[in-house]
């Protein structure tokens, strides 16, 4: 999800690198010895490091994009390469997360972290130094390669520092409403650092978070190494990770060529194939990236759609609207980040109702097709902006109602997605949802730039001047995302079963915002 990551509060990991696992439990339970400070009395300080390194990764979802037009006016790219700074960076990191997490257990947790955070550090420094769009865009990917590391590996640490049931629960609550924040985090910081300094600082910020997150880690994480040598499935990874790159680029070629052109249906057929061939080969893999009996479950297939779609949909709104306040209402960067924190706050209320109250009582189907059309029907009312719309009148309710209908969908299909899976299927399943957002995330950068390249072409060509035509392309972009949020609402509306799942039923994971 764009600006915020959902974490599940009990993804089944094995505790076999907690220090001192091989030493038998005392009266209290907890392993003897002197290193037992490494996973109990230093426990809350190993969340705070956590914490910090997976805000950094979350925040840098949405902080580019209030840096966007600054960054655009200083290295002078194009409006069809901007997608490339958001979905560089979303793209590498869903589809790397799968692997991400065999390689902590293949490495062990600590160093994988570890390398996680350096790697983002750098690829943020490159980022920044940039004095061009192609190390800019290199630099984002980078990013997305070494999240894709740190994330699962941050996941699995809390829950084998955390041994107690009740505290880990606590843990994860914590964790999951920081992570819920750093998407606002990223757009106010965004704003400041852009305004008061200059938009490298929205790469340069990064080297503070992960400087504490390194050294918190060296000092604080044990020793703890893998145990097992899992197998990894690399004609998985490769044909995954190539069909969705493959599927991206052909989209994102389609603004700046066109869709009869060969690097447009070429790429777009050539991803279409890679995929087919990535589900048919986990039917026969041994060691299969992605057990399809995930997927195929009705309830959480359904989910996963969901959530693929709400992410395509919702993209635009962030994209889009920052141009629309700096370029037409002449917003400063901090005053457009503040201008998106009602849209978070509805989005927070809607998935506490959810996930509260209303989930266990009514079921999944009902929730997630009306927080879609909820969410289609804020979107739509951004397609009605003109050039000289206002904030208050245009696009403040816009967001407030799309914010709700978000989190109405997003907080429902997170707990049914992972609701019920086998202990042995919840890490993947978990690093398989937060994939989805991200690729959700790329592709719908991807397809909704193009149309609104093509949109903007058409109004230039009916005689508008540039900022009325990007409006009318602003606007294309949104109908179609509302399109999408309605047609995805009535398809998840037949997939979902009605009803309340027997696994929602009962204590479960619970998905925190």
């Amino acid at each position: 999800m764009q600006g915020g990551t959902l974490t599940l509060s009990d993804p089944a990991v094995p505790d076999t690198e907690l220090p001192n696992a091989s030493k038998p439990a005392g009266p209290s339970g907890r392993p003897p010895g002197p290193d037992t400070d490494h996973g109990h009395s230093k426990r809350w300080l190993i969340l705070a490091v956590i914490a910090i390194a997976q805000v950094m990764v979350i925040l840098d979802a949405t902080v580019v994009n209030i840096a966007l037009p600054s960054a655009q006016k200083a290295l002078q790219f194009t409006d069809d390469q901007r997608q490339w700074l958001i979905t560089g960076y979303a793209l590498s990191f869903g589809s790397l997360l799968l692997i991400g997490g065999r390689v902590a257990d293949l490495f062990g947790r600590k160093i994988t972290f570890l390398v996680g955070v350096a790697g983002f550090a750098l690829a943020s420094a490159v980022g920044g130094a940039a004095n061009g769009f192609e190390v800019l865009v290199a630099a984002r990917v980078g990013q997305g390669v070494f999240a894709a590391l740190l994330a699962p590996a941050a996941l699995s640490l809390l829950t084998t520092t955390f041994t107690d049931p009740a505290e880990r629960g606590k843990a994860f609550g914590i964790f999951g409403a920081i992570s819920g924040a750093g998407g606002a985090i990223g757009l106010l910081l965004g704003g400041v650092l852009t305004e008061y300094l200059d938009w490298r600082w929205c790469m340069y910020v990064n080297l503070i978070f992960a400087g504490i997150g390194f050294l918190g880690g060296v000092s604080l994480l044990g020793k703890g190494g893998a145990t097992e040598r899992p197998k990894i499935d690399w004609l998985g990874v490769v044909t995954a990770t190539a069909g969705m790159f493959a599927l991206v680029y052909g989209l994102g070629n389609a603004e700046s060529q066109s869709w009869g052109s060969p690097s447009t249906w070429g790429f777009l057929v050539a991803g279409g194939v890679l995929l087919i061939g990535f589900v048919a080969w986990q039917t026969r893999s041994p060691h299969p990236l992605l057990p399809l009996r995930i997927l195929l479950h009705r309830n959480r297939g359904g989910s996963f759609l969901a959530i693929f779609v709400l992410c395509a949909g919702m993209f635009v709104i962030f994209l889009f609207l920052t141009y629309f306040m700096q370029v037409n209402l002449r917003f400063t960067p901090v005053t457009s980040g503040l201008s998106f924190l009602p849209m978070i706050g509805t989005l927070m209320v809607g998935a506490t109702l959810a996930t509260t109250v209303l989930l266990p009582k009514i079921g999944p189907r009902l929730l997630v097709t009306v927080g879609m059309l909820v969410a289609g029907a804020g979107i739509g009312l951004l397609a009605l902006l003109e050039a000289d719309s206002t904030y208050a009148a245009s696009v403040l309710p816009a967001l407030l109602i799309a914010g709700f209908g978000i989190g109405l969908t997003m907080a429902s299909g997170m707990n049914v997605g992972i609701a019920g899976v086998d202990a042995q299927d919840s890490g993947v399943a978990s690093a398989a949802i937060n994939a989805v957002q991200q690729i959700g995330g790329s592709i719908g950068t991807a397809l909704f730039s193009t149309i609104a390249a093509s949109a903007v072409t058409s109004a230039l060509g009916d005689g508008k001047n540039p900022m009325a035509a990007a409006v009318s392309g602003y606007s294309a972009a949104f109908t179609w995302s509302a399109i999408l949020f309605a047609v995805g609402g009535i398809v998840c509306a037949f997939v979902l079963r009605p009803g309340v799942p027997d696994e929602l039923k009962t204590a479960g994971p619970t998905v925190h915002m």
